[in-house]
């Protein structure tokens, strides 16, 4: 199975670019699945549900989100509709959506897509690990469920690294998100799983983390409170990870970077 993550979707600028080249993408790469981070689409701030509309769309298959899942309130009562809308796994019981979902490809081919946060340096929420490892129970890699991806949305990338090595083995793919910075250290772990510490953003890299420099300088310079952050409307750098799982075991057998357009360098080979 061939698998794209793109990381989050910062504000118009990433949106735009995302919907305009994803069909592009998915005939270069010969994708089956697509997989976004959406969490700052709308505005920077959340998604809404005409956002998340347009994203399907366009050919993404599932959305994950992050801590700013809740920022756009109408996607409250949006996300129990659609569950291809993924917040946080380890989310209190009773919160609105789920935190994971089986996505089909063309051929009935099942992917598991977990969407998790980290604690370090965020909301103190449920163990991300356990409520995982729990989950993973009743859904094994290579006999129940095709592939495995996890979104694991954290600050810390000793979190991130801490968990990818953690589910080696059991999962297609560990990949952080929430820094909008593309880490160097994609590669497949010892036993099998495809991983990368953050997959950066899909917005304007001539920014401050894909928000308009100003009011960012601004407020470390001054410490003071009260600066508003705009997305940054530039041309958008569209990032991610490529993933090609095994059919019998459902771990990783090759991964890249997924990066073009915008202000980075270009990687995006062809696939043969």
């Amino acid at each position: 199975m061939r698998i794209a993550f793109l990381g989050d979707i910062v504000g118009r600028s990433g949106r735009e670019a995302v919907i305009k080249e994803l069909p592009m993408l998915r005939s270069k790469l010969s994708l089956d699945q697509v997989i976004v981070n959406a969490e700052n689409a709308s505005h920077g701030f959340g998604l809404s549900p005409i956002i998340a509309q347009d994203l399907f769309r366009a050919g993404v298959d599932v959305i994950t989100l992050g801590n700013h899942s809740w920022d756009r309130k109408d996607l409250i009562t949006y996300i129990a509709q659609d569950p291809r809308i993924v917040r946080p796994i380890n989310y209190p019981i009773g919160t609105p959506g789920q935190g994971y979902h089986i996505s089909f490809t063309k051929d009935e081919k099942k992917i598991l897509v977990i969407n998790a946060m980290g604690r370090l340096y965020m909301d103190p929420l449920d163990d991300p690990f356990k409520m995982i490892e729990t989950l993973l129970i009743s859904y094994r890699l290579g006999e129940t469920i095709d592939a495995v991806l996890i979104d694991i949305h954290a600050e810390a990338s000793s979190e991130k690294m801490s968990l990818g090595y953690y589910l080696d083995g059991k999962v297609s793919a560990v990949i952080g998100t929430h820094t909008h910075v593309p880490t160097a250290d994609y590669r497949i772990l010892p036993l099998g799983t495809a991983y990368q510490t953050d997959a950066g953003m899909c917005g304007d890299y001539n920014s401050v983390i894909g928000m308009q420099k100003e009011a960012a300088i601004n407020r470390f310079v001054t410490k003071m409170p009260g600066y508003r952050f705009q997305p940054a409307e530039g041309s958008a750098t569209i990032c991610g990870l490529f993933i090609e799982t095994d059919d019998a075991t459902g771990l990783a057998k090759r991964t890249f970077p997924i990066r073009f357009q915008g202000e980075l360098d270009t990687f995006l080979p062809d696939i043969k």
